[in-house]
């Protein structure tokens, strides 16, 4: 099948390798434009665009699609059966939607209706939930509205956003391919509206910790972002990241965020009626450490009140 591939993160690069080991013709992929490093000003490709000069497929960087003649012409040139997208970073016109013979299919990371929209693997994390996956939908107008042709899913109990965005990159490859070997086979269902549910986009100040949350909520906010933005407060006017912990099931009365006790087996915090316990964490300039090593070389005043 000829196809046009639309990706720009790590995310989206095994399935380009998937549909290439598949056999499928490629024609083209289609990524962000190159990003200036903050520092030296060197440039980046997108992990979508070294994969694709990697493979021999040729690129292309549009600053933008809506009302790109350009673009649109080019990929008319090309005329590709399908257009596969996977974390493009850019809403598609309805020009390109219209465009390929056998539309246009989107690897989505959760299974929607669930968390449509830009960050679905933190958003199924933050809200505790055992199993996540992916589902590869046809794509409409609307934000991840379109119909649904195939899902996969996987447990994300106790699993980091690192560790199920390698799991389910690696899925959407295996469902894509899939997807296409059986495409005339497939039966679109539509997405219930009334369960949808959505994952906006994640920034740094997301990170921070409220202490007024449970414990339960603060690990899961460390497993949903880890390893980016990371979790974290401030102790003695300096960032500190917690990368591991659990919930104790004791009660206090101490104040939100209130350091109780810290010792080899973690930094116990006051938060929502009950304990903290954090396990690992990260200071300005250093690596993540276990809190028993932190220790050897550092101290944590008690009572003092984090954030």
């Amino acid at each position: 099948m000829r196809i046009v591939y639309m990706g720009t993160p790590d995310f989206a690069v095994p399935a380009l390798q998937a549909l290439h080991d598949a056999g499928h013709e490629l024609a083209a992929v289609v990524t962000r434009p190159d990003a200036k490093a903050n520092r030296g000003n060197k440039i980046h490709f997108s992990p979508v665009k070294e994969k694709a000069l990697e493979l021999g497929i040729p690129v292309l960087q549009p600053a933008k699609l809506r009302g790109n003649e350009e673009i649109l012409g080019e990929l008319a040139r090309i005329a590709p059966d399908v257009i596969v997208v996977a974390a493009y970073g850019r809403i598609l016109p309805k020009e390109i939607l219209d465009l390929p013979a056998r539309g246009c299919l989107n690897i989505h990371g959760s299974l929607l209706p669930r968390f449509r929209g830009a960050a679905p693997i933190q958003a199924a994390l933050l809200a505790g939930d055992e199993v996540t996956g992916i589902t590869i939908m046809q794509m409409g107008e609307g934000l991840d509205t379109g119909d649904m042709l195939l899902k996969g899913s996987t447990s994300a109990a106790g699993k980091t956003c690192g560790q199920m965005h390698l799991e389910l990159a690696q899925m959407g490859g295996e469902l894509i391919t899939e997807a296409l070997d059986h495409l005339d086979e497939l039966v679109p269902e539509k997405q219930d509206d009334a369960l949808a549910t959505y994952a906006p986009m994640i920034s740094k100040k997301d990170g921070l910790v409220d202490f007024n949350k449970s414990p339960e909520e603060i690990e899961r906010q460390m497993r949903a972002f880890d390893p980016w933005p990371g979790t974290y407060t401030f102790y003695q006017g300096n960032m500190m990241k917690f990368w591991q912990g659990c919930s104790l099931e004791q009660e206090t009365d101490q104040a939100p965020g209130t350091v109780l006790a810290a010792g080899p087996e973690g930094i116990d915090i006051a938060c929502g009626g009950r304990i903290l316990r954090v396990t690992q964490l990260q200071m300005p300039g250093k690596k993540r450490t276990e809190v028993k090593e932190y220790l050897k070389g550092n101290s944590i005043e008690i009572r003092t009140v984090l954030g």
